[in-house]
């Protein structure tokens, strides 16, 4: 299937760059441009594209404004670009909970002949993705919680703001410790942390070279220039390296799952989400068969179900779990006295 797409942008030089770099893809088709919400939105009605992608920053409707009425009236696999500022990493993370599947950075001058290197797979992820209107549930936090200690290491990509939204906001406050690897462009990830830290229980922050791993801290890797990993023997830390790309990407879950698997073997709880691709499968494979507890997102629940499917059929995942049970399945595998069969 060729993916139909619509570029909506302000600027003209942003579009025609956006153009070129989709349009050397043969499996994308440009079927048309719009300079503002208002342009975009008879754009939509005339050219029914299968993807959006979307400026943040626009005169007479900023972009997540635009995005709310799609997300009500029409919704759509959107991809917010955004500035690489703090900023525009804010307003990309609000775009990902209200519904947008995707962000990608705006290069700078420096950055014009390789930036939106990867903006062609992930408007092709974006295509395949299941966009449903989104709905406020209640959070329920588990009370009188007592961790096991075990470790808890997740992994995501696309669709993963929402998913991992839904599972941080359920934990309490003394949670398991936990290590997240979640693409994103760089930059965004301490927006993400700052903004779950703001409405979740635990203390949630971007990880940091030697921080400590401990109960009621949540860590997400830095990203785009960072891999996160675990180490250490009587106390575990944080460790970041700026090596090249594993499974295509930096960071890697597949490099974070197999420090976990290497560092503290079965005393940990592994999971996989929604992603496109096959990052954190082999990772998370290693990690069940030294003990670990893991888990996959089912296909129902996903938005793309790459990454955990992947993970599935190759014998990786002990349980598969639906996101409204995710939250309960960790929590449940690293409590103490009350740890159920996963």
């Amino acid at each position: 299937m060729t993916v139909r797409v619509l570029i909506v942008d302000d600027s003209p030089t942003m579009r025609a760059l956006i153009a070129a770099m989709l349009g050397r893809d043969p499996e994308i088709e440009v079927v048309g441009q719009a300079g503002d919400p208002y342009e975009a939105r008879e754009a939509i009605k005339r050219l029914n594209p299968h993807v959006i992608t979307l400026d943040v920053e626009m005169p007479n409707m900023n972009g997540i404004e635009f995005l709310e009425k799609i997300m009500r009236l029409r919704p759509m696999p959107v991809v917010m670009v955004s500035t690489l500022t703090h900023d525009g990493a804010n307003a990309s993370i609000a775009a990902l909970e209200i519904g947008a599947v995707d962000c990608v950075g705006k290069p700078t001058a420096s950055q014009v002949d390789d930036g939106f290197n990867d903006l062609a797979s992930r408007v092709k992820a974006a295509a395949q993705a299941k966009v449903r209107p989104r709905i406020a549930a209640p959070v329920e936090r588990r009370s009188a919680y007592k961790t096991d200690g075990r470790l808890v290491a997740i992994g995501s990509s696309t669709g993963g703001v929402e998913a991992l939204l839904a599972i941080l906001s359920r934990f309490p406050a003394d949670c398991p410790p936990t290590v997240i690897t979640q693409h994103m462009p760089p930059g965004f990830t301490r927006s993400l942390a700052e903004r779950f830290d703001r409405t979740c229980a635990p203390k949630i922050a971007e990880a940091t070279e030697g921080a400590p791993v401990l109960p009621g801290h949540v860590y997400i890797a830095p990203g785009g220039t960072h891999h996160l990993r675990v180490v250490g023997k009587t106390a575990l830390r944080c460790s970041l390296n700026d090596g090249p790309p594993e499974s295509g990407h930096r960071p890697s879950v597949d490099t974070l799952f197999r420090s976990v698997a290497e560092t503290v073997g079965g005393n940990a709880v592994g999971v996989i989400l929604t992603g496109m691709g096959r990052d954190g499968a082999a990772g998370l494979l290693k990690m069940r068969q030294v003990g670990a507890v893991t888990f996959g997102q089912d296909e129902s629940s996903s938005i793309v179900y790459g990454m955990p499917r992947v993970a599935h059929e190759m014998g990786a995942v002990g349980r598969q779990v639906s996101l409204s049970q995710a939250a309960d399945a960790i929590l449940d595998a690293c409590e103490v006295q009350q740890r159920r069969a996963v």
